[in-house]
């Protein structure tokens, strides 16, 4: 038997993270944004940080949706790449693109129609959501050009076309960094509009990265560049194939993303102080957690791509050395996000009752990175290149919705538990999940062609 070595396989590392650093710096911008945005709104009050954090559940769960069907059809993206079948990848494209906008059409409607009800499910507390209700409201005609330009950026990272994304991204939100000065708190001739202003820069902000990525992609005929001929190529057989795989992945980013929502209702009842704590720890992780969305996008190219060249070998490799190698590198990580708490008291304008919240947070998230570094990077990375959808769907279910959960749930409303208490139940799947995800990755079951 081969000996094995995690670092002896250099170009592996060198290809991963040509693909991968890209998509890291477009997920640190994103993830700086939605700082600077969590940053200047918590200047406005705790009302308005919990408003906005609540407001944007309905975009979270709204996004993961998009991204269940945009990294369902990356699965098919990557293998028609590895056979460098472009009808393949610009049908597929086209699928998506009509998903990505019913989806966004619904979520519209239900956003202009009963916002109250909605945020009524997080909060009983009616001066945030009459603040998240504003800022829910001017940011809703954002979801069509947001879910277009999310099946283009997967599509492209899908071909090895990453920069692209990183530099429309890196320009579109820094004008929503600019425009978010200026319509939060008012400059010259424009008032200030407070949670409204930091909604309306954002749409500027998706208009603007979806202009830039359909004229460069078109001008400079990429993959994805595709007619309307091309994009509704697709054929009765394609589509079955194609909900056969993709549908438990929408229905696996569907359940963790209602989970998430849960956890944050569960949160939001506990108190106005705890859904506080929540949204700043969740802002400051995703500053770190861009690399290991970064190495799982990344990862899962390669993986796909040498699955649809028939070098299955080489994926097992990859997928063994990517979940050794992520856990690891998720401990230094951690390093780097405790030192960040201590920042805390210097850039938001909350109570002494948040930041002791917060702070034990944090400890909690950093003890927890390794194991979720593993599951992303399995479920992420390799379990969906290699079409194993079925049991991403169970694996989230079991251990979210069947332990972690309802054990969150008990913790705050039967035993009123401290509120880090309550996150780490929330945070204890994880250990859990490794132990299961080691399981099926030994037995290679994940490893599935799916344009075959």
């Amino acid at each position: 038997m081969k000996s094995f070595s995690l670092f002896g396989d250099r170009a592996f590392y060198k290809t991963l993270f040509t693909l991968s650093v890209p998509i890291m710096l477009q997920n640190l911008i994103n993830s700086f944004v939605n700082m600077v945005d969590t940053v200047m709104i918590g200047r406005l009050g705790t009302t308005e940080i919990a408003a906005v954090g609540l407001a944007n559940n309905v975009f979270f769960l709204f996004t993961m949706v998009l991204f269940g069907i945009c990294s369902g059809g990356a699965i098919f993206t990557a293998q028609f790449w590895g056979k460098r079948n472009i009808q393949g990848i610009r049908k597929n494209t086209g699928l998506c693109l009509i998903l990505d906008i019913s989806v966004a059409l619904v979520f519209t409607a239900a956003v202009i129609a009963v916002p109250e009800k909605i945020l009524g499910i997080y909060s009983r507390d009616k001066a945030v959501i009459e603040a998240g209700v504003q800022y829910l409201k001017t940011l809703c005609p954002s979801f069509i050009p947001f879910g277009i330009s999310f099946v283009f950026t997967l599509t492209l990272r899908s071909v090895e076309r990453v920069r692209l994304a990183m530099v429309t991204t890196l320009i579109a939100l820094f004008v929503n960094v600019v425009l978010n000065w200026v319509f939060i708190f008012g400059a010259g001739p424009v008032p200030a509009m407070g949670v409204r202003g930091a909604a309306l820069a954002t749409v500027i902000a998706r208009f603007t990265e979806l202009v830039l990525l359909l004229v460069i992609s078109y001008k400079k005929k990429y993959e994805i560049a595709g007619s309307f001929a091309e994009f509704t190529s697709f054929n009765r057989a394609f589509v079955s194939r194609f909900l056969l795989i993709t549908g438990p992945v929408i229905l696996n980013e569907f359940i963790w993303a209602l989970g998430i929502t849960v956890q944050n209702i569960i949160f939001a009842r506990t108190g106005t102080d705890a859904i506080a704590a929540l949204n700043i720890t969740n802002t400051f992780s995703q500053l770190t957690w861009v690399v290991f969305i970064g190495l799982g996008n990344g990862v899962a190219v390669l993986i796909g791509k040498k699955i649809g060249e028939g070098d299955e070998t080489a994926a097992r490799d990859y997928a063994r050395r990517i979940t050794i190698f992520a856990p690891l590198l998720s401990a230094a990580a951690a390093l780097f996000l405790y030192p960040l708490s201590l920042l805390l008291p210097l850039v938001f304008n909350v109570n002494e009752a948040v930041l002791g919240f917060t702070s034990i947070m944090f400890i909690i998230l950093c003890c927890s990175y390794p194991f979720r570094a593993f599951n992303m990077t399995l479920i992420v990375g390799v379990c969906r290149a290699g079409g194993d959808t079925i049991f991403c769907v169970l694996f989230e279910m079991i251990f979210m919705w069947g332990f972690s959960l309802p054990l969150g749930a008990a913790m705050a409303f039967f035993f009123h538990a401290p509120v880090w208490i309550i996150y780490l139940c929330l945070c204890s799947e994880d250990v859990l999940k490794m132990f299961c995800g080691l399981w099926r990755l030994k037995s290679g079951r994940w490893l599935n062609n799916v344009i075959e």
